[in-house]
């Protein structure tokens, strides 16, 4: 949920950004399980790709935690962390009442409208997939508004732990939002910093939470002893 998502679809995506997006869905999707070793060659001619993208990609695959890089035997998928991936979104939620903090500090009151016009679209899109977009707008709005490079530096940083939509694989994070977004808006509207701050850590602490349970669901959480060299 960064703005970086947002702006994927505007930008060209890199061969080593689509491997490492096609990896994290075979992952999420079960197909590669933890302690599995990843088929690099069958990747790399599935995507159409050289092993050089490919290398990159789990170069920076294994920096978000998705793998295990090991001299002379390849990647091998981990086991996800359940309080690692509560944490993620734990970190989001701060992240995210540190700009609206500092949105309601350094702009006019021209930000509630705008913001105000994104929550009714949102709010009204039936089709999870539009909403997705729209409600990253709204989150896009209060980063802009804090007026830093720093804060979206930090959060083109933050790797993501569910891949594509996540209003699509994880279905109930929407009901989250459309309950969450129209009070941190309010807060917003009041002026109160304090409370926007606490919604939006709210809001983030319950995306987690809904996270946890599919990827629980999945069997990624499994505890694994070793890393299977023959797969």
């Amino acid at each position: 949920m960064t703005p970086a998502t947002r702006n994927r679809s505007m930008v060209r995506v890199s061969s080593g950004e689509q491997a490492a997006t096609y990896i994290r869905q075979l992952i999420f999707d079960g197909a590669l399980r933890p302690g599995e070793r990843i088929a690099q060659d069958e990747i790399a001619k599935a995507l159409g790709v050289s092993r050089i993208p490919l290398r990159e990609a789990l170069i920076a695959l294994e920096r978000e935690g998705w793998v295990t890089l090991e001299m002379h035997r390849g990647a091998f998928v981990n086991a996800l962390d359940e309080q690692a991936v509560r944490d993620h979104y734990e970190l989001f939620g701060l992240l995210y009442a540190f700009s609206a903090e500092k949105a309601l500090a350094r702009s006019g009151p021209d930000l509630i409208d705008r913001l105000a016009k994104i929550e009714r679209e949102f709010r009204d899109e039936p089709d999870p997939v539009k909403a997705g977009r729209i409600v990253l707008v709204f989150h896009a709005a209060v980063i802009d508004a804090a007026h830093s490079n720093r804060i979206k530096v930090l959060f083109r940083a933050m790797s993501t732990v569910v891949p594509g939509d996540i209003f699509e694989h994880v279905p109930k994070t929407i009901d989250v939002e459309r309950k969450a977004i129209p009070a941190i808006l309010r807060a917003m509207r009041r002026g109160d910093s304090e409370k926007t701050s606490a919604e939006y850590q709210r809001m983030m602490r319950r995306i987690g939470d809904e996270v946890v349970k599919v990827l629980r669901a999945r069997g990624l959480f499994t505890v694994v002893t070793g890393a299977d060299s023959t797969a």
